[in-house]
């Protein structure tokens, strides 16, 4: 049975005090950037459209801010742009506020520490940005990570504890399985704001796959890369999300190129999902899911280029807080189904209406009449939507929450039960109660379904597919593959990394996954690359996108007996840059890891 409007779980007559209780304050906060009191637009920036405070501005950025939110505040995955939006349409006075109070629920600290000289430099400078060509060059043409080198840092945290893990444990092959009982308090540690600092790619380092597997750079120079998807005649398309493009690549060459690049569309808002309509071997559309809406454009297979403008088919939620909209058609395509994130990390819908048809999974008609939450309480599953070409389920991968510590709570893949219940933001993993929300929609606890695999808590699991080629050994067929784009809510990095779910041929997994591309941390400060989407091209081969280096990877078979290091002068060595910092970290980590599980 498909659920309506899900969120009138209170009862009428509560929702009808609340409504009544909440009307006049809703009116006057709904109104102000992040519910900033109405005083504080009176605020006067005394360095307003200065230079030399907005130069000390972006110091006090890059030291405190850029971590998260990005160079020239061009965001970091799920964590939206400064450099344009709300932040720059808000008056000067809530900007300033919001810095000073945050929203640590949410995951933004309040910087009253800093001088209030110090806060309205922040200020200034971020209001600098619009439209500034800083902010555009750096975008287009890195990224992001300036073009130096790092010297990595040892990590001097303890190892983690099993099942658990972090960078320094990340490998191909390494089997991990998180359970129910696995999962620890709340709060157990402090929770952690460790964003990555965006470097380029050290000249010793490369991607790592398993033995048998070989790494190549299919692409570089993207603007932002995003998801990625293979078209039913073999042609790559990708998302381009900050510039607002979509791309197409043709074949591959002898050394792992694309034979042919083409720009397929522009002026798009922040596109990110791709499908192809109706399903099977000859689509009429390719539809894309913008930040605000679903267009497409008339599509046959082989076109490089749109042959008209899009078309608008339906509005989506959005505002703040997570962007990305992936959507995929049902195996029938009778339906079309748009995920959408939450406005927020933990924010309850009841008295939020910023929350309202967003940590859904939205159903529609393929012309965007209709509309039905398809499944709820799925905090962000807006980075990667899948169908199972074998039996037409539904899978997604999902962000969740952050805020109660290291271990918590897991991210995860699962499959999609059309009507079902998956916990946010009252509940988690089952009937576990998330601690900021003790007491609220107890008639909901036996409801939320537990997913089929936990992984790394705050991996940013984002773009999934199912691999049907034939390239890799058979024992790969019908397995999953993820891109986990990486956390910032921990205090050792985790994910930046491709996985492997295993359904074993039976279309159903059992827990497990396993690493299978990493390579990407420099240190638990430093990071050069961010996988994002994963898709199979014509080959068999993987191609992953990369939003910290923007390029796309190839990982293709060679035979059990090959390296993963391709690179000219490669020395037929894989590219371990852990080896150029630490050696024996690595097995030290081992070591403790395997003593703490003994004991």
């Amino acid at each position: 049975m498909r659920i309506g409007v899900w969120r009138n779980s209170v009862t009428a007559a509560i929702g009808a005090i609340l409504l009544i209780c909440l009307a006049s304050w809703v009116a006057a906060q709904d109104a102000h950037f992040h519910n900033a009191p109405p005083s504080s637009s009176q605020l006067k920036n005394p360095y307003a459209r200065q230079k030399a405070p907005a130069a000390t501005g972006s110091r006090l950025y890059s030291t405190n801010c850029g971590a998260c939110h990005g160079i020239v505040g061009r965001g970091t995955g799920n964590i939206p742009a400064l450099s344009q939006g709300l932040t720059q349409s808000a008056p000067d006075g809530e900007v300033f506020w919001f810095i000073t109070t945050g929203s640590v629920n949410n995951g933004m600290p309040a910087w009253e520490s800093l001088t209030e000289q110090e806060r309205w430099q922040i200020v200034t400078y971020l209001k600098s940005l619009n439209n500034s060509s800083s902010a555009r060059t750096t975008s287009a043409k890195t990224n992001g990570p300036a073009l130096v080198d790092v010297t990595p840092v040892k990590t001097n945290a303890p190892p983690p504890q099993a099942p658990f893990t972090d960078f320094r444990l990340e490998e191909p092959k390494q089997v991990r399985k998180i359970t129910l009982q696995d999962l620890p308090a709340p709060y157990l540690t402090d929770s952690a704001a460790n964003g990555p600092q965006l470097v380029a790619r050290p000249r010793d380092a490369w991607p790592k796959a398993p033995a048998g597997f070989r790494v190549q750079q299919y692409a570089t120079g993207l603007d932002n890369p995003r998801l990625i998807r293979t078209a039913p005649n073999g042609d790559i398309f990708l998302a381009e999300s900050s510039s607002g493009k979509i791309r197409v690549f043709r074949g591959i060459t002898a050394d792992g190129k694309p034979k042919q690049v083409e720009l397929f569309a522009t002026g798009l808002n922040k596109p990110y999902g791709i499908a192809f309509y109706p399903p099977g071997e000859n689509p009429q559309w390719v539809y894309i899911g913008d930040t605000d809406a679903v267009v497409r454009f008339p599509y046959r297979n082989g076109d490089m280029k749109a042959s008209a403008p899009a078309q608008h088919i339906v509005d989506l939620p959005h505002g703040t807080g997570h962007w990305t909209r992936d959507v995929r058609f049902t195996a029938d395509g009778r339906k079309m189904l748009a995920a959408v994130g939450s406005a927020s990390n933990v924010d309850d819908p009841d008295t939020t209406p910023d929350e309202k048809n967003r940590a859904d999974i939205l159903e529609f008609n393929p012309d965007g009449s209709g509309m039905q939450v398809y499944a709820y309480g799925i905090r962000n599953a807006g980075g990667g939507l899948a169908v199972n070409p074998t039996t037409g389920e539904l899978w997604c991968s999902v962000n969740e929450r952050d805020g109660l510590g290291d271990n918590f709570v897991p991210d995860y893949i699962t499959h999609v039960e059309e009507g079902g219940f998956y916990g946010w933001p009252w509940w988690y993993i089952g009937s576990h109660q998330d601690p900021r929300h003790e007491g609220k929609h107890s008639e909901l606890r036996d409801k939320v379904i537990v997913p089929d695999v936990l992984l790394e808590p705050h991996n940013a699991s984002l773009e999934m597919t199912f691999y049907q080629g034939k390239q890799f050994p058979t024992e790969y067929q019908g397995d999953i593959f993820a891109s986990e784009h990486g956390s910032w809510n921990r205090s050792v990095r985790t994910g930046y990394e491709v996985i492997r779910v295993p359904l074993h041929q039976t279309s159903r997994a059992s827990g497990e996954y396993e690493d299978f591309v990493t390579g990407f941390v420099v240190d638990n400060g430093h990071v050069w690359g961010r996988p994002v989407g994963v898709t199979e091209a014509h080959d068999g081969s993987l191609l992953v996108t990369d939003d910290g280096s923007n390029s796309i990877w190839r990982i293709s078979y060679t035979g059990a007996d090959k390296v993963s290091d391709p690179r000219p002068g490669g020395s037929g060595r894989r590219a371990e840059l852990e080896l150029n910092t630490h050696k024996g970290e690595r097995q030290m980590l081992k070591e403790a890891t395997t003593q703490t599980k003994e004991n």
